[in-house]
């Protein structure tokens, strides 16, 4: 794939510094990937700026660079000076690689949690009725049997379309995708048309000194989701309090889903079920004056939002009601609320809770199948976010009979600091222990299960590695939980 400088950017507003016209075989923004031949993207950054690494790339052979700044580099290095180069990212990515999401149907999920499982549940529902269609989001990048892992909840612009290009060509028609808050502040969605967005909900996250200044500019910045990509559709929750301020002032075809309000997609009825491996939630769901019932393999009314919700998205494109039953119930999510089969007579869950909100909410939805204890495994990341330390305490404090709490992507902060963090806000008559290994935190908790205990192991989900000063450290908290009850079996056998 090759195009000139001149015909890549001929439509794009910008100005040229140096000589020459150098075909563009790659367009790259790491600075240890480009070689001749690339277009190289100087993006300041929250802890470095691309254009310092101009000089670098330039002696790799690249003659190509989009700056915001004309920078001090020889004649024959052609620079196209931009406002933007995130903003040219995007556009010119899509450009580059032939606009390949025009010939996809992009489905897109926003609010603070629910995410993920929503996106999967479309994605799974479409499949199995005979949709190609592919998923994007924290859980990886999914379509056809591949699977490719994503470093942020919303790849960069240059990844998505480099993506949607290969999904085109592979036969994929239509794509789920989850977009973060920081996705439109960044540009990586810049250029896209949804045919179909949804809101699930929308609480405090993601407010911090390299993230989103108040919770205003956290919710405005979702709520472009729904306003400013085209969509045909949008689909929102009517019993979130933020709901109607999210979806107001759009054109597109509104779709309500509730369980409290009136809404087109109504669940009732909830029930939940416990066997001796899982748990889950049945429910019925009215729309259009006909009931059907639905059962789920997640637990709580919150999961009941995210079934609504892919069953409104999925309607979008023929599938009945029933249809969308059939489907879920088979589906599980890897990491969300997922149970881990490990001790009889314990329930394992492992699920990707990371903030107040979250963790409250599914501690609060596991009381309701009357544990014997109720235990929490948790931490929380390091170096951002310092407001979730008190949330997680808050909540593990208020919901769950005893904690261990741990480590969770410490990266270059001091576990033992975030731990003391977050011990600090617990309350006074809270039951808890530390143990900063988290794997160690895990076969603890793994050994002091009894029976009709729950343990809920938040803040991993899906992920396979723990963050350590800057490295991925393979951690599969899955393998770990059936290794020491493999122990703990055995030890059973024995007595």
């Amino acid at each position: 794939m090759s195009i000139l400088l001149s015909e890549l950017i001929r439509n794009y507003p910008c100005r040229l510094c140096g000589t020459g016209d150098p075909v563009i075989t790659d367009v790259e923004y790491d600075s240890r990937k480009t070689v001749a031949g690339s277009l190289f993207f100087c993006m300041p950054g929250a802890v470095t700026d691309g254009h310092s690494y101009a000089g670098k790339v330039y002696e790799a052979g690249c003659r190509a660079f989009v700056v915001e700044r004309v920078l001090d580099l020889p004649e024959d290095a052609v620079q196209v000076v931009v406002e933007s180069s995130r903003a040219a990212l995007a556009v010119l990515s899509a450009v580059f690689y032939g606009n390949p999401a025009d010939r996809l149907t992009l489905i897109g999920v926003g609010g603070t949690k629910g995410k993920t499982t929503t996106a999967i549940l479309i994605k799974e529902i479409l499949c199995a009725r005979g949709f190609r269609c592919a998923y994007i989001g924290s859980n990886g990048i999914t379509y056809l049997g591949r699977y490719f892992e994503t470093v942020n909840t919303t790849p960069e612009s240059r990844e998505l379309h480099r993506h949607f290009l290969a999904m085109a060509e592979a036969g994929v028609t239509h794509v789920v995708m989850e977009v973060s808050s920081l996705a439109p502040c960044t540009h990586r969605v810049d250029g896209l048309t949804f045919d179909t967005v949804l809101f699930t909900n929308l609480g405090r996250d993601h407010i911090g000194p390299t993230e989103h200044a108040s919770f205003e500019e956290y919710r405005d910045a979702k709520r472009r989701l729904y306003t400013d990509f085209g969509a045909k559709n949008v689909i929102w929750n009517a019993d979130d309090p933020h709901g109607m301020y999210m979806v107001e002032g759009t054109d597109a075809n509104r779709i309500s889903y509730a369980i409290r309000n009136d809404a087109d997609f109504r669940g009732s009825d909830l029930l939940p079920y416990r066997d001796s491996t899982s748990l889950g939630i049945d429910f019925a769901v009215a729309y259009e004056g006909e009931r059907t019932a639905v059962r789920l393999r997640t637990p709580g009314s919150f999961s009941i939002y995210n079934g609504l919700a892919a069953i409104a998205a999925c309607t979008r494109y023929g599938v009945t009601v029933g249809g969308c039953a059939d489907a879920l119930r088979k589906i599980s999510i890897t990491g969300r609320f997922e149970v881990v089969d490990a001790v009889p007579g314990a329930t394992f869950l492992i699920d990707y809770a990371h903030n107040g909100l979250s963790l409250s909410t599914a501690l609060r939805e596991l009381r309701t199948y009357t544990p014997k204890r109720l235990i929490c495994i948790f931490g929380t990341v390091g170096g951002r976010t310092q407001e979730r330390r008190q949330e997680l305490a808050e909540a593990a404090s208020a919901l769950a009979d005893y904690s261990i709490i741990t480590s969770d992507n410490p990266n270059f902060e001091d576990p033992n600091a975030i731990i003391d963090e977050i011990v600090s806000h617990m309350d006074k008559n809270a039951l808890y222990t530390t143990i900063a290994d988290r794997e160690e935190a895990v076969r603890f908790a793994v050994r002091i299960a009894e029976e009709g205990d729950i343990l809920l192991f938040a803040g991993k989900g899906h992920e396979t590695y723990q963050l350590i000063e800057g490295e991925k450290v393979p951690f599969s908290e899955r393998t770990i939980i059936l290794s020491e009850a493999e122990k703990v079996r055995e030890k059973l056998v024995l007595l």
